[in-house]
């Protein structure tokens, strides 16, 4: 039987960058995945807070070079790589000039929140699809973490569903207490449409902010889970827009890489059984 192979991405992950509860989550889980046979990629943005030489990235010139569309610009889509120190994981980072070379994650200096964040998160869902063609590695689980990974199940649910990388993927979305209080303006939807996408498939992005972002993450995602019992003070709505339960599993619990463990089964099991 071939190892079951799990995408994870993420908007951070320790020891690269550490500035939420994403950060520990995401070390850990994949982590016990690869203890427990299954063979894990792990996909993040290359921020510029991360220091390159102390923690030895290195660029992949031949998965790098691709030109990623955000609205009506293309921007050339950087590879690079490291592994984490004392653990069998290696880590990719989405890199781009415009995007992520600055001194600070999600807000600047003054705390402002980046104007154009959406199109980051828009580049770097983008990005993490086509390395992973790039690769020719096909995940059975892509399992995506906080708000600036919910496109994926998107695009995975329509441009992407016929993509023999992809077809079978199944997807689960892990939503953390990571709420910020701006709003985008209509332009959002421009940003993230591709191809197969049309208005009614992104009404649920409305109203273009935090909630938004989640809802569509929840929308298109085959299972979605909080990691913090306070998601449900942003995104009230959340089990109805899933259509379905939508669990808590918090990184300090006894039982939480065993509740992985069981929902990616059912997730494969279901698709094995249909």
């Amino acid at each position: 039987m071939s190892k079951i192979k799990i995408l994870y991405v993420s908007s951070e992950i320790y020891p690269f960058l550490r500035t939420s509860a994403v950060s520990d989550y995401v070390r850990k889980l994949p982590q016990a995945m690869h203890e427990r046979g299954m063979e894990i990629r792990i996909l993040v943005p290359r921020f510029g807070i991360i220091n390159e030489r102390k923690n030895r990235l290195h660029e992949v010139v031949r998965l790098s070079g691709i030109n990623i569309a955000v609205g009506d610009e293309e921007k050339p889509l950087i590879i690079k790589v490291a592994s984490v120190p004392n653990a069998k994981l290696q880590v990719y980072f989405i890199d781009n000039e415009d995007y992520f070379q600055r001194k600070h994650v999600f807000t600047d200096k003054d705390n402002r929140f980046y104007a154009d964040n959406d199109e980051r998160a828009v580049f770097f869902c983008k990005g993490v699809i086509e390395t992973v063609k790039k690769l020719g590695w096909a995940p059975d689980i892509v399992h995506c973490n906080d708000w600036m990974t919910s496109l994926i199940p998107l695009y995975l649910k329509t441009t992407y569903r016929n993509d023999p990388m992809f077809k079978d993927a199944k997807t689960v979305f892990t939503v953390y207490d990571s709420k910020f209080d701006y709003q985008f303006d209509e332009s959002l939807v421009g940003k993230v449409k591709m191809i197969d996408i049309d208005d009614e498939a992104l009404k649920t992005l409305h109203p273009f902010d935090y909630s938004g972002f989640i809802r569509i993450g929840a929308r298109y995602s085959d299972t979605v889970v909080k990691a913090d019992p306070n998601v449900a003070r942003a995104v009230p709505d959340l089990e109805t827009i899933s259509g379905k339960p939508v669990p808590t599993i918090e990184e300090n619990a006894e039982s939480f890489t065993d509740a992985y463990y069981n929902i990616y089964h059912e997730l494969l099991n279901c698709s094995s059984a249909n």
